[in-house]
């Protein structure tokens, strides 16, 4: 009996499954058109972008900004919208830096182009005049340290040309914005200047947060835009007496508040299982703080719209979350966590945008090995949009605070990273650096991933 009855299920099954996929690749058809020809995504990041702008925790933009996500979300036909309220840091940046080179020659050198980073403390209002000892990296201080004591010092650490994949080329050299100071500081240093996290072909300096280790003595920081990188260098070797000049008037304020903001879809089957999907509100005070991370804020809109418009009724609760201050301290994130593992909230699965606006090539994925290779089973899915690239480990920032509080599965959409560090946190990340379509894309390949997830879970 046993040897009739594998054919007879083999034919059942078989017309089934090509059904199946024939069925999903009609969803996704349907949500790439929705997306691609009514899209609100790019006119909503004008609208946070032109009307808002740099959004920096703690600051007047930071309100509204929150006001104007709870709007979009309402706009969207989000079922409930509400506020998830926690402390953010406020740090200002104040009057605008300077840092110029002081030489016995007579030749002009105009200030260098410096901002300073976030979270540093200030120097002090008459500023600081000091020598300066340039160093190739750690390795390279702990070779000098004894030369460190009342100098100011220079890290230059380029960006590794070599790496295809941009972001490990930024996981390579953003110890030095992060840990530089008290690194430098534990010898006596009374100030850094790093240079920019970027192989932008410009001199723009990129901000972004350092972290103070407490046993040592908090010195101020700056970032210097490449060309300005490599005319203080060059300077150095032929003009060894030369000091920098070096002012900053940036402070830390005591905490405020600040908010996640929240938007909902209510799951039809299992309401209380949840699927979170999100971006990072706010951004650096120097720009627009469109690719990063207003792009990844619309986008995840866009999935709540697309679904309404398509009247998609999801079986599990969708969240979109617009997290707060993921720029310098990760608060939103934490909070969001802390309070779903409070509550015991049952989380299925998160997913972020914040690598930028750019073409999508796939996504990276933290989870077990079997719920991984699920999602790989659908990637021919995503092949007719060119997106293809699921072998990536990890996820973003804010989502990642989920994972390690509770073990959710999380996952981060992945564009094409060769343009995101020629404007990271420095004043070109614009409105106008963002392509329309390729934000559209971004926001239909992250629809997709959780249209098939709610659908069939994990």
């Amino acid at each position: 009996m046993r040897q009739y009855l594998l054919p007879a299920l083999l034919a059942i099954t078989v017309p089934v499954c090509a059904q199946q996929q024939e069925n999903d690749s009609l969803a996704m058809r349907h949500l790439a058109t929705e997306i691609l020809t009514h899209s609100k995504a790019y006119e909503n990041l004008r609208e946070l972008t032109q009307q808002v702008g740099g959004r920096l925790a703690g600051s007047p933009q930071m309100v509204k900004a929150e006001k104007w996500g709870a709007r979009v979300l309402k706009d969207a036909g989000a079922d409930t919208v509400y506020m998830q309220e926690c402390q953010v840091p406020h740090w200002v940046r104040g009057a605008k830096e300077e840092v110029r080179i002081i030489s016995r020659r007579r030749d002009f050198i105009p200030p260098l182009n410096v901002l300073a980073l976030g979270n540093s403390v200030g120097s002090a209002p008459s500023g600081i005049t000091a020598p300066v000892i340039e160093v190739a990296s750690f390795e390279d201080l702990e070779a000098k340290k004894d030369q460190v004591k009342g100098k100011i010092v220079f890290y230059n650490y380029a960006f590794n040309p070599a790496y295809i994949h941009t972001f490990e080329s930024y996981g390579d050299a953003v110890k030095y914005r992060g840990q530089g100071a008290s690194r430098a500081a534990k010898y006596g240093a009374l100030a850094v200047v790093v240079r920019s996290m970027t192989h932008g072909a410009n001199n723009l300096p990129h901000t972004g947060a350092l972290s103070y280790d407490e046993s040592a003595p908090k010195i101020p920081a700056v970032a210097i835009g490449l060309e300005d990188a490599e005319r203080l260098s060059n300077r150095l070797k032929s003009d060894v007496d030369m000091k920098l000049y070096f002012r900053t008037n940036c402070k830390m304020l005591p905490d405020t508040t600040g908010h996640n903001v929240i938007g909902e879809i209510r799951g039809t089957e299992h309401p209380e299982q949840i699927i979170t999907v999100g971006g990072h509100l706010d951004s650096w005070d120097v720009n627009e703080g469109a690719h990063d991370d207003g792009t990844g804020c619309v986008q995840s809109v866009e999935i709540l719209r697309a679904f309404k418009a398509l009247g998609i009724k999801p079986k599990n609760t969708i969240r979109i979350v617009l997290f707060a201050n993921e720029e310098n301290g990760a608060r939103g994130g934490k909070k969001y966590a802390a309070e779903a593992k409070a509550k015991g909230e049952q989380h299925i699965f998160a997913l972020e945008s914040d690598a930028g606006g750019f073409t999508p090539r796939g996504f990276s994925l933290m989870m077990p090995d079997a719920k991984r290779a699920k999602i790989q089973s659908w990637a021919p899915l995503f092949l007719p949009y060119d997106v293809y690239d699921f072998s990536g480990v990890g996820g973003g920032v804010d989502v990642g605070q989920l994972y390690e509080a509770i073990g959710t599965p999380m996952g981060e959409l992945l564009p094409d990273s060769q343009r995101y560090f020629d404007l990271h946190h420095a004043a070109n990340d614009t409105f106008e650096a963002v392509n329309k379509r390729e934000l559209e894309l971004g926001a239909f390949s992250m629809a997709g991933l959780i249209y098939l997830i709610d659908k069939y879970g994990l």
